[in-house]
Protein backbone atom coordinates (compact mmCIF):
# COMPACT_ATOMS: atom_id res chain seq x y z
CA UNK A 1 0.00 0.00 0.00
CA UNK A 2 1.16 3.57 -1.11
CA UNK A 3 0.56 6.96 0.63
CA UNK A 4 -0.43 9.14 -2.24
CA UNK A 5 -1.94 12.80 -2.06
CA UNK A 6 -4.26 14.09 -4.53
CA UNK A 7 -4.29 17.99 -4.92
CA UNK A 8 -7.28 19.34 -7.31
CA UNK A 9 -9.76 22.00 -6.68
CA UNK A 10 -12.53 19.93 -8.64
CA UNK A 11 -14.65 18.06 -6.27
CA UNK A 12 -15.24 15.25 -9.10
CA UNK A 13 -11.77 14.98 -10.21
CA UNK A 14 -10.54 14.41 -6.63
CA UNK A 15 -13.86 12.40 -5.63
CA UNK A 16 -12.76 9.96 -9.02
CA UNK A 17 -8.98 9.43 -8.50
CA UNK A 18 -9.75 8.76 -4.70
CA UNK A 19 -11.93 5.87 -5.65
CA UNK A 20 -9.94 4.80 -8.34
CA UNK A 21 -6.87 4.34 -5.88
CA UNK A 22 -8.28 2.82 -3.15
CA UNK A 23 -9.69 0.24 -4.92
CA UNK A 24 -6.01 -0.50 -5.77
CA UNK A 25 -5.31 -0.45 -2.70
CA UNK A 26 -3.66 1.87 -1.67
CA UNK A 27 -4.06 5.14 1.18
CA UNK A 28 -5.16 8.38 -0.46
CA UNK A 29 -5.51 11.91 0.96
CA UNK A 30 -7.29 14.92 -0.86
CA UNK A 31 -6.33 18.51 -1.10
CA UNK A 32 -8.33 20.97 -2.81
CA UNK A 33 -6.17 23.82 -3.15
CA UNK A 34 -2.24 24.81 -2.68
CA UNK A 35 -2.84 25.48 0.97
CA UNK A 36 -4.32 22.27 2.45
CA UNK A 37 -1.57 20.62 -0.20
CA UNK A 38 1.20 22.27 2.18
CA UNK A 39 -0.54 21.24 5.02
CA UNK A 40 -0.85 18.28 4.36
CA UNK A 41 3.09 17.51 3.19
CA UNK A 42 3.98 18.90 5.94
CA UNK A 43 2.50 16.32 8.12
CA UNK A 44 3.04 13.40 6.51
CA UNK A 45 5.38 11.43 3.91
CA UNK A 46 3.75 10.34 0.89
CA UNK A 47 4.79 8.05 -1.78
CA UNK A 48 3.71 9.68 -4.51
CA UNK A 49 1.56 13.36 -5.34
CA UNK A 50 -1.02 14.05 -8.38
CA UNK A 51 -0.64 17.67 -8.45
CA UNK A 52 -2.95 20.14 -10.66
CA UNK A 53 -1.52 22.82 -12.70
CA UNK A 54 -4.34 25.62 -12.40
CA UNK A 55 -5.28 26.44 -8.75
CA UNK A 56 -7.19 29.15 -7.46
CA UNK A 57 -4.68 30.23 -4.98
CA UNK A 58 -1.18 28.96 -5.72
CA UNK A 59 -0.79 26.99 -8.95
CA UNK A 60 0.62 23.89 -8.84
CA UNK A 61 4.47 24.71 -11.26
CA UNK A 62 4.87 27.23 -7.94
CA UNK A 63 3.95 24.82 -5.38
CA UNK A 64 6.21 22.42 -6.71
CA UNK A 65 9.03 24.41 -6.57
CA UNK A 66 8.48 25.77 -3.16
CA UNK A 67 9.20 21.95 -2.26
CA UNK A 68 11.92 21.98 -4.29
CA UNK A 69 13.57 24.77 -3.24
CA UNK A 70 12.73 23.49 0.13
CA UNK A 71 13.82 20.22 -0.07
CA UNK A 72 10.78 18.92 0.59
CA UNK A 73 10.74 16.71 -3.24
CA UNK A 74 11.27 13.76 -1.90
CA UNK A 75 8.51 12.04 -3.83
CA UNK A 76 7.60 11.81 -7.44
CA UNK A 77 5.23 14.57 -8.25
CA UNK A 78 2.80 13.58 -11.35
CA UNK A 79 1.12 17.14 -12.38
CA UNK A 80 -2.25 17.21 -14.22
CA UNK A 81 -3.90 19.59 -16.50
CA UNK A 82 -6.52 20.29 -19.31
CA UNK A 83 -5.27 23.41 -20.17
CA UNK A 84 -1.31 23.29 -19.85
CA UNK A 85 1.09 24.52 -22.47
CA UNK A 86 4.38 22.30 -23.81
CA UNK A 87 6.31 24.95 -21.99
CA UNK A 88 4.30 24.80 -18.58
CA UNK A 89 5.06 20.82 -18.53
CA UNK A 90 8.62 21.03 -19.32
CA UNK A 91 9.19 23.78 -16.67
CA UNK A 92 7.69 21.25 -14.39
CA UNK A 93 9.54 18.87 -15.23
CA UNK A 94 13.10 20.90 -15.12
CA UNK A 95 11.76 21.80 -11.32
CA UNK A 96 11.60 17.80 -10.78
CA UNK A 97 8.08 16.48 -11.70
CA UNK A 98 8.27 12.94 -12.66
CA UNK A 99 5.43 13.06 -15.71
CA UNK A 100 2.71 14.95 -16.40
CA UNK A 101 -1.13 13.75 -17.37
CA UNK A 102 -3.28 15.78 -19.74
CA UNK A 103 -7.16 15.93 -18.47
CA UNK A 104 -9.32 14.25 -18.83
CA UNK A 105 -7.59 11.37 -17.42
CA UNK A 106 -8.05 7.68 -18.44
CA UNK A 107 -7.95 4.94 -15.63
CA UNK A 108 -5.35 3.04 -18.10
CA UNK A 109 -3.53 5.98 -18.28
CA UNK A 110 -3.44 7.42 -14.34
CA UNK A 111 -2.96 3.09 -13.27
CA UNK A 112 0.43 3.50 -15.35
CA UNK A 113 1.40 6.71 -14.51
CA UNK A 114 1.09 5.70 -10.73
CA UNK A 115 2.56 2.25 -11.32
CA UNK A 116 5.91 3.91 -12.69
CA UNK A 117 6.11 6.79 -10.45
CA UNK A 118 5.85 4.33 -7.10
CA UNK A 119 8.86 1.87 -8.82
CA UNK A 120 10.76 4.90 -9.17
CA UNK A 121 9.74 5.60 -5.50
CA UNK A 122 10.50 2.03 -4.21
CA UNK A 123 13.60 2.37 -6.15
CA UNK A 124 14.98 5.46 -4.66
CA UNK A 125 13.99 4.46 -0.97
CA UNK A 126 16.04 1.01 -1.73
CA UNK A 127 19.30 3.13 -3.01
CA UNK A 128 19.09 5.48 0.35
CA UNK A 129 18.24 2.64 2.96
CA UNK A 130 21.13 0.62 1.04
CA UNK A 131 23.82 3.51 1.04
CA UNK A 132 22.87 4.10 4.85
CA UNK A 133 23.63 0.73 5.73
CA UNK A 134 26.80 0.17 3.86
CA UNK A 135 28.91 1.47 6.87
CA UNK A 136 27.54 -0.49 9.15
CA UNK A 137 27.10 -3.66 7.36
CA UNK A 138 28.04 -7.17 8.80
CA UNK A 139 28.58 -10.02 6.43
CA UNK A 140 25.69 -12.00 6.91
CA UNK A 141 23.44 -9.02 8.46
CA UNK A 142 20.41 -7.62 7.00
CA UNK A 143 20.01 -3.83 6.46
CA UNK A 144 18.68 -2.27 9.54
CA UNK A 145 14.93 -1.67 9.20
CA UNK A 146 14.18 -4.55 6.89
CA UNK A 147 12.50 -7.52 7.72
CA UNK A 148 12.92 -11.41 6.36
CA UNK A 149 10.72 -11.75 3.07
CA UNK A 150 7.86 -13.59 4.08
CA UNK A 151 6.38 -14.46 0.92
CA UNK A 152 3.34 -16.71 -0.38
CA UNK A 153 4.49 -20.43 0.12
CA UNK A 154 2.69 -22.63 -2.70
CA UNK A 155 -0.54 -22.29 -4.42
CA UNK A 156 -3.92 -23.82 -2.60
CA UNK A 157 -4.55 -27.14 -4.88
CA UNK A 158 -8.57 -28.14 -4.99
CA UNK A 159 -8.13 -31.20 -2.97
CA UNK A 160 -6.49 -29.37 -0.29
CA UNK A 161 -9.30 -26.44 -0.64
CA UNK A 162 -11.96 -28.77 -0.77
CA UNK A 163 -10.95 -31.44 1.86
CA UNK A 164 -9.06 -29.27 4.77
CA UNK A 165 -8.57 -26.18 6.03
CA UNK A 166 -5.60 -24.00 4.36
CA UNK A 167 -3.47 -22.01 6.99
CA UNK A 168 -2.05 -18.80 4.89
CA UNK A 169 -2.36 -16.04 7.03
CA UNK A 170 -4.74 -13.68 5.31
CA UNK A 171 -5.73 -16.41 2.46
CA UNK A 172 -7.07 -19.41 5.57
CA UNK A 173 -10.49 -20.92 4.02
CA UNK A 174 -12.17 -23.79 5.96
CA UNK A 175 -13.31 -27.22 3.75
CA UNK A 176 -16.03 -26.89 1.94
CA UNK A 177 -19.65 -28.56 2.92
CA UNK A 178 -19.73 -30.75 0.29
CA UNK A 179 -23.16 -31.47 1.13
CA UNK A 180 -24.39 -28.38 0.08
CA UNK A 181 -26.92 -28.02 -3.14
CA UNK A 182 -24.33 -27.26 -6.26
CA UNK A 183 -24.86 -23.55 -6.49
CA UNK A 184 -24.28 -23.39 -3.00
CA UNK A 185 -21.12 -25.19 -3.24
CA UNK A 186 -20.01 -23.27 -6.17
CA UNK A 187 -20.64 -19.73 -4.74
CA UNK A 188 -18.38 -20.66 -1.48
CA UNK A 189 -15.67 -22.10 -4.02
CA UNK A 190 -15.54 -18.94 -6.20
CA UNK A 191 -15.28 -16.31 -2.75
CA UNK A 192 -12.53 -18.83 -1.62
CA UNK A 193 -10.95 -18.00 -5.14
CA UNK A 194 -11.60 -15.04 -5.29
CA UNK A 195 -10.65 -13.71 -1.40
CA UNK A 196 -7.16 -15.75 -2.64
CA UNK A 197 -6.24 -13.55 -5.15
CA UNK A 198 -6.93 -10.47 -3.32
CA UNK A 199 -5.00 -11.40 -0.93
CA UNK A 200 -1.87 -12.58 -2.77
CA UNK A 201 -2.26 -8.93 -5.12
CA UNK A 202 -2.58 -7.34 -1.52
CA UNK A 203 -6.43 -5.66 -2.92
CA UNK A 204 -5.60 -4.53 -6.46
CA UNK A 205 -8.15 -4.67 -8.37
CA UNK A 206 -6.43 -4.62 -11.46
CA UNK A 207 -4.14 -7.60 -10.99
CA UNK A 208 -6.84 -9.90 -10.11
CA UNK A 209 -8.50 -8.70 -13.05
CA UNK A 210 -5.83 -9.86 -15.08
CA UNK A 211 -4.80 -13.11 -13.33
CA UNK A 212 -8.75 -14.37 -13.10
CA UNK A 213 -9.52 -13.23 -16.87
CA UNK A 214 -12.35 -10.83 -15.83
CA UNK A 215 -12.84 -7.32 -16.57
CA UNK A 216 -13.37 -5.33 -14.28
CA UNK A 217 -16.70 -3.55 -14.13
CA UNK A 218 -17.50 -7.61 -14.12
CA UNK A 219 -14.78 -8.51 -11.30
CA UNK A 220 -17.05 -5.45 -9.34
CA UNK A 221 -20.48 -6.77 -10.01
CA UNK A 222 -19.24 -10.83 -9.29
CA UNK A 223 -17.55 -9.61 -5.86
CA UNK A 224 -20.28 -8.33 -4.53
CA UNK A 225 -22.48 -10.94 -5.88
CA UNK A 226 -20.67 -12.78 -3.80
CA UNK A 227 -20.12 -11.06 -0.47
CA UNK A 228 -16.38 -10.47 -0.97
CA UNK A 229 -15.43 -7.82 1.67
CA UNK A 230 -13.09 -5.55 -0.10
CA UNK A 231 -12.25 -3.74 2.21
CA UNK A 232 -10.55 -6.52 4.67
CA UNK A 233 -8.13 -7.28 1.49
CA UNK A 234 -6.98 -3.62 0.86
CA UNK A 235 -3.40 -3.88 1.36
CA UNK A 236 -2.09 -2.69 4.66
Amino acid sequence: MANILVVDDELGIRDLLSEILNDEGHSVDLAENATQARNARQDNVYDLVLLDIWMPDTDGVSLLKEWATAGMLTMPVIMMSGHATIDTAVEATRIGAFSFLEKPITMQKLLKAVEQGLSRSTASAQAQSASAAAPASQPGARPPGTLPQNGLSGTLHAATVLTAEVDQGPMSHQGFDLDRPLREARDGFEKAYFEFHLAREGGSMTRVAEKTGLERTHLYRKLRQLGVDLGRNKRG
